[in-house]
């Protein structure tokens, strides 16, 4: 039996206060979100080309530009000018300099400044802090993750997902763009995650899945970082073609889901990997990104990985309902399920250590 903290400050007074206040909203974006890995759409960028991105919009509000130089390695550096802050490019193109449209400042494509016009004869000119500022750059197959103030490395981060994906082949994974999909949910980002967390809902909110999983042998394991959920498949169903070694071997597994602390989830389906983004917008609003990594494109519409937009239509409905039953002054909060909601309060407990 999983042991349960009841008092972590997710359960603050007023009960649900974490889910629509706007200074713990704020906390979390100074305190979790600009030093976390966040995920971007993968891409291929040509050599010597410029995107600029806003990373993380509604919350960290980040501007920044994703640069190739002339062998094609990706960078991620600051879009805003080291002179007085100017957004440096609006749009996507090629580009063999990087150059301010305000005072004419210039960066190579690395970020170091080149050209600084007016400051001839500036005391102790450039400076480090002169050269535009890099933020870090990691990748999972062909997604992309970047973070801006360093704190765990990339390594570090995704490392707990090895051991259990070592039949997946990574390389042979093919980014769908037209399977990308977007969803505005009306809710905190973390009551989203909290429904995700649990198998609990299953039988009662999502039908179609619960007959694709032997429901009652669903499972949760915590992990360093993050936790798994294990969806043994079905009678019938396809399942995951797990290797000798792997920690499951033998067994009839048809999906395993993945969250990295704080937002993104990897669901890990015998036709491939839909990776997830939570992405929060404020206190009670949430953008959740769908992108598709096919491997077996013939599994698609099978199994546990079948019919997601109804899963998570079926998923939004339950949130936003709860958003709104935690304004009520007659809820005291509940208590956590030890079986089903050992991931939540992994999840809850890591949240509160950063928030505090």
């Amino acid at each position: 039996m999983v042991e349960i903290d009841e008092n972590i400050a997710v359960a603050e007074t007023p009960p649900g206060a974490a889910y629509f206040d706007s200074e713990i909203f704020r906390r979390e974006v100074d305190r979790i979100f600009a030093s976390a890995w966040l995920g971007l759409s993968p891409r291929d960028l040509p050599p010597r080309f410029i995107e600029p991105i806003e990373l993380l919009p509604g919350a960290l509000d980040e501007p920044l530009l994703l640069v190739t130089d002339a062998e094609g390695v990706l960078r991620c550096l600051s879009n805003a000018c080291t002179h007085r802050g100017m957004k440096l490019a609006c749009e996507s193109g090629p580009a063999r300099r990087i150059r301010c449209g305000y005072h004419g400042r210039r960066f190579a494509m690395d970020g170091r400044l080149e050209v600084a016009p007016g400051f001839e004869g500036a005391e102790e000119f450039p400076r480090p802090s002169d050269d535009l500022k890099q933020a870090h750059v990691g990748h999972w197959a062909s997604v992309p993750f970047v973070q801006i103030q360093a704190d765990q490395s990339f390594a570090d981060w995704i490392a707990p997902l090895s051991p259990w994906l070592d039949f997946l082949p990574l390389g042979e994974l093919r980014f769908d763009p037209g399977a990308t999909r977007r969803f505005a949910i009306e809710a905190n980002w973390k009551l989203y995650l909290d429904n995700y967390l649990e198998g609990f809902h299953i039988p009662t909110v999502h039908k179609s899945l619960a007959a694709a999983l032997n429901v009652g042998e669903y499972r949760i394991e915590r992990l360093c970082g993050g936790s798994l959920q294990i969806g043994i498949a079905a009678d019938g169903e396809p399942v995951l073609p797990l290797g000798d070694n792997h920690p499951l071997q033998g067994q009839s597994v048809g999906a395993l889901y993945f969250h990295l602390f704080p937002n993104t989830l990897f669901n890990v389906y015998p036709w491939g990997v839909s990776m997830n983004y939570v992405n929060p917008k404020g206190p009670t609003e949430t953008e959740v990104i769908f992108e598709r990594l096919v491997w077996k494109p013939e599994l698609l519409e099978q199994g546990a990985g079948a019919d997601l937009d109804r899963v998570e239509m079926e998923d939004e409905a339950v949130v936003e309902a709860t958003q709104k039953g935690l304004r009520s002054r007659l809820y005291k909060r509940g208590r956590y399920a030890p079986k089903h909601e050992a991931a939540v309060h992994h999840f809850h407990r890591w949240w509160s250590d950063r928030i505090r």
